[in-house]
């Protein structure tokens, strides 16, 4: 078969052909990209290419106010909550966790005009053609309503106050979605995959009933994929976790891919998972992150990422990468390298 680009291979994938061989998916913490540029002696852009990922991405950047944070916060998010701790850690507070309707409506959102989405478009040029390009907001509207209601204030509300939630949620997906208008606005034709986030899944399987999940975060995800396809991107979600039960819910919700599936967690059998939904949706990962990638060997790795090939491959709709959104520092970087080598070498379509 013909090499295709980068982004001739992803759009095949995303379309359930076949195209010349799996594309690679390189997902990293700032942490393991430092270590591996240093190991390697190779710039980012470099190093991308060693493993052959076959994607670009741009997103905005936040030029707002600048928020005096509390002597004990690390960090403040674009809806108001600090956090602490390592990394994006953890909230010191939940602004809304007694808030009725108009507590609500009075809240300070944030304002779109804080994101610059000035420069994406001579970002996205640079590749356009040769890579996929991945752009638009993340849009974390679950993980910030967990912020800002506090996890078991936010289950019960859904019950008890659902109104209070649809107003909540519909002030978060309304930011999104200007942000992302305005990407779309300005660079939407060099952009194929809008890239949008929500943990829906826990070790131990769904965090919401398909009941809940219908009603509380279809019509969001729904609204957002709506603004993907009339753009003509894909639209991709990443989610963690056993969240299988409520895969045929994001397929109806307009959900064209799903990153980073996470063999482990309980529900998602790869035999399973492609055999329901591989014709349906794409699947980018599956690559254990934890049991494989970091606590594995170089040859363990090769085995095993041989093995997802096997299931996941056939048919087109599957992206090989790590099963962790990011791959983290502690992996170790010939583990990486035999990943990607694997999946370009062994991931040939004939």
């Amino acid at each position: 078969m013909k090499a295709m680009t980068s982004r001739q291979r992803v759009l095949a994938a995303f379309d359930h052909a076949e195209p010349d061989r799996v594309p690679c998916w390189f997902g990293t913490s700032e942490e393991f990209l430092d270590k591996a540029m240093a190991q390697l002696a190779l710039d980012e852009e470099a190093l991308r290419v060693r493993l052959g990922d076959d994607f670009r991405r741009v997103c905005a950047e936040y030029k707002g106010p600048e928020f005096e944070l509390s002597p004990e916060a690390t960090l403040r998010t674009i809806f108001g909550v600090e956090r602490k701790g390592m990394g994006y850690g953890q909230p010191i507070s939940h602004p809304l966790a007694n808030a009725d309707l108009k507590a609500i409506h009075a809240y300070r959102w944030p304002d779109p005009d804080w994101m610059d989405v000035s420069t994406i478009r001579a970002r996205a040029a640079k590749h356009h053609g040769e890579y996929a390009i991945l752009g638009g907001e993340w849009s974390p509207f679950w993980h910030d309503a967990i912020d800002l209601f506090g996890m078991e204030n936010l289950y019960v509300k859904m019950y008890t106050e659902p109104e209070v939630i649809d107003a909540a949620m519909r002030y978060m997906v309304d930011y999104y979605v200007a942000v992302s208008q305005r990407t779309f606005d300005i660079a939407g034709d060099l952009i194929d995959v809008f890239f949008i986030g929500n943990d829906f899944g826990s070790q131990r399987g769904a965090m919401l009933s398909p009941q809940l999940f219908m009603r509380h975060i279809v019509p969001h995800l729904k609204r957002l994929a709506d603004l993907g396809h009339a753009r003509g991107l894909k639209v991709q979600l990443h989610c963690c976790g056993g969240f299988a039960p409520l895969i045929p819910l994001m397929i109806e919700a307009g959900i064209d891919g799903l990153h980073a599936v996470q063999p482990s967690c309980m529900g998602m059998a790869l035999e399973q998972l492609k055999s329901n939904f591989g014709d349906k949706i794409l699947f980018n990962g599956a690559i254990d992150s934890h049991h494989v990638l970091i606590d594995g060997t170089a040859g363990t790795v090769a085995e095993k990422t041989r093995k997802v090939l096997d299931i996941m491959m056939p048919g087109g709709g599957y992206i090989g990468g790590a099963s962790h959104d990011t791959i983290l520092e502690e992996t170790p970087v010939e583990n990486v390298l035999a990943m990607f080598d694997t999946i370009r070498e062994y991931g040939q379509y004939h």
